[in-house]
């Protein structure tokens, strides 16, 4: 089974379009735990929370890894990141058995992407992203890294990191 998170109702067909890489895709992960994390973007979130004006197209940004053993790794990068980004947020879970793989290596585990319009055969609503992604690590599925628990080193690490997304 192939998953697909959006907060769009009513998908029967999801269609390529053309995003972080640049050309036509519709992404996919085989765990659907994955795909939680795309239920909401931080940055969009709290950009259209505080009125500020963007008329841009927004693209898709998560602050996740994956561990060792391959289970998601989702870390808050400001005190109360989860609670802030994912709390409230509703959306759903799309379902695909049949999807063809456009061959494009997308370096994230698990995960597939088709250049073609696939046909979904089953949706899943979440009424509350946050409280989905406190399941799944609670099962064992993911792990979450709590901005309050990370080192000081990691905590430097991360204002790195968003100096280099700032300026793509």
């Amino acid at each position: 089974m192939f998953y697909h998170a959006s907060q769009i109702e009513d998908i029967t067909t999801l269609e390529p379009r053309v995003s972080n890489h640049e050309i036509p895709l519709v992404y996919f992960s085989t765990k659907r735990e994955n795909v939680l994390v795309y239920l909401s973007n931080a940055i969009e979130k709290y950009c259209k929370d505080s009125d500020f004006i963007y008329d841009g197209k927004w693209q898709k940004w998560g602050p996740y890894g994956f561990n060792e053993d391959g289970r998601l790794r989702l870390e808050e990068y400001y005190p109360n990141a989860l609670i802030n980004t994912y709390k409230g947020v509703s959306g759903y879970i799309y379902s695909a058995k049949d999807v063809k793989d456009s061959g494009y290596n997308l370096q994230i585990p698990d995960a597939i992407a088709s250049s073609e319009e696939v046909d979904v055969i089953n949706v899943e609503y979440i009424p509350d992203a946050y409280e989905a992604i406190l399941q799944a690590e609670k099962d064992g599925l993911i792990t979450v890294l709590r901005y309050e628990d990370l080192s000081e080193k990691r905590k430097k690490r991360i204002i790195e990191i968003i100096k280099e997304e700032y300026k793509k």
